[in-house]
């Protein structure tokens, strides 16, 4: 391996590179084959990372290899720390490609439009940020950025969680349902909060909180009539398709809409959810970075009434 570590920590890398691949394989033979190097070479690497740490992590035998019961558990530490390492190094060699001195990493649970791309370029031309979008499941709004996998995200409010800051919250849009153009209901002019006990709302797949799924579907109406949901989504696509085959509905902001025009799908006001949908621009709380401030900020001067054009993101 180069990679600019000193000799020594560039051994420790190496022996846990090491260890990591013959975990998963669990023979000898096949980890040389993965690592281009020696079956002697991944023996010797093991050993030294037994001898440094005291205790046996592999048991071999003619028949099988195995690890220990430490070497488990520290296969089961190590691995996510490694991975952080070799995404830095890939963050660092994308930067320097790029000519960027730095980057965010902003997920989304649902379609990045052009007015928000445009913020992501002025973010480059006047901060030297460069911006790397991440599609997420749009059940899981939160995870990755709590697990540090992104920087921050563009997701639907509310958030409750303490772990996480709202930097940047966009402004309010009005909520419509989707229907299937041949839908019996599709004719409506509009939608009140108790006629949704009329449509199998589809719900989103994830591990989002409770409070934060009930939002995006509500399980009944003020007066607890239960609104029916039998199917679930974890992408917009899949949502508009199951839709457009005339079984379910969907809740969706103003802007899809207004990007989405189809002749098979109608898009019905609901009053009632007039200007509740809103996203935020979410960190994890403690994390606020330069980078992240400044994009908060262009977001913030973007969406402001005098600007020509307001940033949205639909979802």
């Amino acid at each position: 391996m180069s990679n600019g570590l000193p000799a020594m920590h560039q051994a420790h890398l190496q022996q846990i590179e090491c260890l990591l691949a013959l975990a998963e394989e669990l023979h000898f033979g096949r980890t040389a084959q993965r690592l281009g190097c020696s079956q002697s070479r991944v023996s010797q690497l093991i050993a030294a990372l037994e001898t440094r740490i005291g205790a046996r992590l592999v048991e071999r035998t003619s028949r099988r290899v195995r690890l220990t019961r430490v070497g488990a558990q520290f296969v089961k530490e190590v691995r996510p720390a490694y991975r952080t390492l070799l995404r830095t190094f890939d963050r660092a060699r994308d930067r320097a490609m790029r000519g960027a001195v730095e980057e965010l990493r902003i997920g989304f649970t649902g379609m990045v439009y052009e007015e928000i791309t445009s913020t992501f370029r002025a973010l480059r031309e006047q901060h030297g940020v460069a911006v790397h979008t991440h599609d997420l499941p749009v059940g899981s709004p939160f995870t990755a950025v709590i697990d540090g996998e992104v920087d921050a995200v563009i997701a639907e409010l509310p958030v409750h969680e303490t772990e996480l800051t709202v930097g940047f919250r966009f402004p309010p849009q009005d909520q419509f349902i989707v229907l299937s153009a041949g839908h019996p209901l599709a004719g409506r002019e509009a939608v009140d909060l108790e006629g949704l006990a009329d449509f199998d709302l589809l719900h989103r797949i994830g591990d989002a909180p409770g409070y934060w799924k009930a939002a995006r579907t509500p399980p009944a109406t003020p007066s607890g009539a239960p609104i029916p949901s039998t199917a679930g989504i974890m992408t917009i696509q899949q949502g508009m398709a199951l839709v457009a085959s005339g079984h379910h509905a969907m809740l969706a902001c103003r802007p899809l809409t207004e990007y989405h025009a189809r002749t098979d799908l109608r898009y019905i006001p609901v009053r009632g959810l007039e200007a509740t949908s809103r996203l935020g621009l979410v960190w994890r709380s403690g994390r606020t970075s330069p980078p992240l401030a400044a994009l908060a900020d262009l977001l913030e001067r973007a969406s402001r009434p005098e600007a020509e054009t307001a940033v949205q993101v639909a979802v």
